[in-house]
């Protein structure tokens, strides 16, 4: 079995379509996870994911790359906060937003403790979205190792979090304002009139023409002049093309005639 006949296997099996990725760097992460596995062959570890459940979310949690950290990128965070927010809540009642790779919950988490901490939380809304089933789990649950909050601000931690031996758990108060979904960004429909999207180190994975198809979707799912959070090795070049005005470093805005 080649590596096409295996991406073939894989979309059968759980839809999702591995030739939307760089093959590259994709068939390296999924030929080290074979070897690991004690395997030699495409074909064999295709009938171990056919058998155990198990492997078969091991490798979709593989091939999802899920990292995460709160406030990524400290100083995007404090454009948000200064700039990008204040700006949408001067045009709106009330502020939709989507989180649309959320891995386990660190972005979503800090969306609400910012606009809790700006006094805006009645006035938003927080959808929460990723493909891979038990990083949505693990984010509804709110749990964090003390690696996992190194970098939330000591003031959010002491109001934002509650202490359990190593633990730290998100309050019931943030937890509520964040509706999760599983949401496959390539196959599913999204949520519409988005007031702000962010999909952070998400792009950098995939290949050229899955990026032109992904910007004109989020360009879809925006409201008049909504802005597009993109992570920091991502900038989009000519964002015009897609219809998106560069505002500041890795946030843009839709344009419409």
């Amino acid at each position: 079995m080649e590596y096409s006949d295996f991406t073939v296997e894989i979309k059968k099996m759980c839809n999702i379509d591995l030739t939307n990725y760089k093959e590259k760097q994709m068939k390296r992460r999924i030929d080290s996870l074979i070897k690991r596995n004690g395997h030699e062959s495409y074909d064999s570890y295709i009938k171990q994911l056919k058998k155990s459940e198990q492997h078969l979310k091991e490798f979709l949690g593989y091939i999802t790359i899920n990292v995460s950290e709160f406030f990524r990128n400290p100083s995007q965070w404090q454009v948000l906060e200064e700039e990008i927010i204040p700006e949408l809540m001067s045009n709106k009642k009330r502020l939709k937003i989507w989180s649309s790779a959320c891995s386990t919950g660190e972005e979503p988490y800090s969306l609400a403790m910012l606009l809790d901490k700006m006094m805006i939380k009645s006035k938003a809304s927080i959808i929460a979205s990723d493909i891979d089933k038990d990083a949505v789990e693990k984010a509804k649950q709110g749990i964090y190792t003390t690696k996992g909050i190194a970098s939330v601000p000591e003031e959010m931690l002491k109001t934002y979090f509650k202490k359990e031996k190593d633990k730290y758990i998100i309050k019931d108060k943030i937890k509520i304002m964040i509706d999760f979904r599983i949401i496959n960004l390539l196959e599913d429909v999204f949520p519409s009139d988005c007031d702000l999207i962010l999909c952070r180190n998400v792009m950098i994975y995939f290949t050229e023409d899955t990026k032109e198809k992904l910007y004109k979707k989020f360009y879809n799912a925006l409201s008049n002049r909504g802005i597009f959070f993109v992570g920091s090795t991502e900038q989009i070049i000519m964002p015009q093309k897609y219809g998106f005005l560069n505002r500041k470093n890795f946030f843009y805005q839709k344009i419409t005639d």
